[in-house]
């Protein structure tokens, strides 16, 4: 009976008197587990030991029993903490899932015989509140309006926490008419958790267009005081137009004629204007439309200043279009035929909105100067394109063709040349257009040769070459046609193997006539030589019918003498 006694009365004496060593604190963490060591070292004649806390104007509850000699522990039967509480063996008590309501004063009791040790431990719990947003953001805000921005909200916090605004990473003051801020916090009964709810009224200015707002909530955590940062929000700000500009729209820098031209009006105003008067050239009243203004295919006579405006006509803008045009000339164009010899003038003449630079090109060769025919020769046919460009305005240039036909007769000039092989070469050089066809015929039969040859047809000239080798003297024929005439010339060709060598230029003739001469002093030197030779065979002849006994064995062949031996006998006879 003095056993169970003496306890007892050992309780009471540490319920009136608590002696306490020290003041201890445990920071925890919202939902995760409080442990709270026995701090005061073990006596070696422990009894036993108990924790308690201790309530507000309450008496202590005490909530876990340990017996040292019994090696028992035993939790009392107290509600809010049934199946969260665990004691070791060294008297640490753990509290699982931490509450608000935990935040209190714990008491760890050690009963030996002749004495009992208290230590106090107070909790501190903590929870980090939600990331803060800002809900309920308005639509837009206006210039020279005070309007509600939006409300940042924290959730769940404890403790409670302060909001502040901010503007492009600056802190929102309070002003007066211009920024009107207001925090309320509210708790939940059930968890003991804080909600911070900031307003923010707010009048913005132009400047303020793509500002960004943002909040943070800053709270106070087991290591100290932290911030957490919303996302930052843009708002659509709205002010009035302060200036209308018109734009030309154009593929190109500059604009010519056929291109297509968009006028665009814009005001600086948020939001924009949606429509506006256009103005054209000349025109007083203007022409409702949206934002554009569209021409298509424009010419010169657009050219001008342009203007549009707000549809109050409280201000307006304007721009000068220049429509860049060129025209070419060319006389004469197209297909042109002349006749050898005649004069063609030809002119390009060009009408421009600026200087223009103008070149000639003839079969697709840039030519050095204008063409200027004062008398038309065969090269003088060909393809002109007569071609202008505005170098400063892209796109921009005009070409006109003349297609120039030179016509003439058929002329023909024959040469010959006599080769080393006794080979006659017989050329029909020609000219004429369209281009004359060649025919060669012989003396006698009047047969077409076959086997000429031909060169290229160049600038209205060619030649036909036949290679004969006669056996008498013939004339050989040249017959060349076109639709306009037909030409025919001839030449006698010998069957004598003397070197000729007619040129066909007009430059040898002199060369050919000094060789023909001295062919024909040839021959009659060759015709004098044969006289002179017959009258001395003659004389001869004669001398030798007069009457001689002695005849000189040596004259003449055997035959001879022996002619003359016959008749030296006659007269004897």
């Amino acid at each position: 009976m003095m056993e169970t006694a003496l306890p007892c009365l050992l309780l009471l004496a540490a319920l009136c008197l608590r002696p306490g060593l020290g003041l201890y604190t445990v920071n925890a963490v919202y939902g995760d587990t409080i442990v709270m060591p026995c701090s005061q070292g073990i006596p070696t004649d422990l009894m036993f030991g108990k924790w308690k806390y201790e309530p507000e104007n309450n008496s202590p509850v005490f909530i876990a029993f340990r017996s040292e000699t019994k090696k028992k522990v035993q939790y009392d039967d107290v509600a809010e903490y049934k199946g969260r509480l665990s004691l070791s063996e060294n008297y640490t008590l753990s509290i699982k899932n931490a509450r608000i309501s935990d935040e209190r004063r714990f008491v760890c009791m050690l009963v030996t015989e002749d004495n009992v040790y208290e230590e106090p431990t107070v909790v501190k719990v903590f929870k980090q509140p939600s990331q803060p947003e800002i809900i309920h953001p308005a639509n837009f805000l206006e210039t020279e309006k005070l309007k509600m921005l939006g409300e940042c909200i924290a959730r769940e916090s404890y403790p409670d926490g302060n909001i502040t605004w901010y503007k492009n990473g600056n802190t929102l003051q309070p002003v007066e008419g211009a920024v009107v801020m207001s925090l309320q916090k509210a708790v939940d009964q059930s968890t003991g958790l804080f909600t911070m709810t900031s307003s923010l009224q707010f009048m913005p200015t132009k400047k303020d267009a793509n500002a960004q707002f943002s909040c943070s909530v800053t709270y106070y955590g087991p290591s100290g005081q932290e911030k957490i940062p919303s996302e930052p929000v843009v708002f659509d700000v709205h002010y009035p137009t302060e200036k209308v500009t018109i734009k030309v729209l154009s593929q190109r820098n500059t604009i010519k004629e056929g291109d297509n031209i968009t006028l665009k009006c814009s005001g600086n105003g948020n939001p924009p204007p949606q429509e506006f008067l256009f103005y054209t050239p000349g025109e007083s009243e203007g022409m409702r439309s949206s934002d554009t203004y569209i021409m298509t295919d424009v010419r010169r006579n657009a050219t001008g200043e342009y203007k549009c405006s707000l549809i109050d006509r409280s201000m307006e803008d304007s721009a000068t279009i220049t429509v860049h045009y060129l025209d070419l000339s060319l006389t004469p164009s197209g297909e042109v035929i002349k006749q050898i010899g005649e004069a063609l003038p030809v002119s390009c003449n060009i009408s421009s909105s600026r200087n223009a630079t103008v070149f000639w090109i003839k079969d697709n060769t840039r030519m050095q100067t204008s063409p200027s025919f004062s008398s038309l020769q065969y090269q003088d046919a060909g393809n002109y394109i007569c071609e202008t460009t505005l170098q400063e305005v892209e796109g921009l240039k005009k070409r006109k063709t003349l297609t120039l036909i030179v016509e003439g007769k058929p002329k023909i000039r024959m040469t010959k040349k006599t080769g080393s092989n006794k080979s006659k070469t017989i050329v029909c050089h020609v000219e004429g257009f369209p281009k004359p066809a060649v025919q060669w015929t012989t003396t006698g039969s009047g047969s077409i040769i076959n086997q000429a040859k031909e060169t290229n047809y160049v600038n209205g000239k060619f030649s036909s070459k036949i290679v004969i080798s006669p056996e008498e003297n013939v004339t050989l024929t040249c017959i060349a046609e076109n639709q306009l005439e037909r030409t025919v010339t001839s030449m006698n060709v010998s069957a004598i193997s003397i070197p000729e060598n007619d040129e066909p230029n007009d430059g040898n003739r002199e060369k050919v006539n000094d060789q023909a001469k001295l062919i024909v002093g040839i021959v009659v030197g060759l015709l004098l030589a044969a006289m002179v030779a017959g009258i001395i065979y003659w004389v001869y002849v004669k001398k030798s019918k007069t009457p001689s006994k002695h005849v000189n064995k040596d004259l003449g062949n055997i035959e001879e003498n022996k002619k003359l031996e016959e008749n030296n006998h006659k007269p004897e006879a």
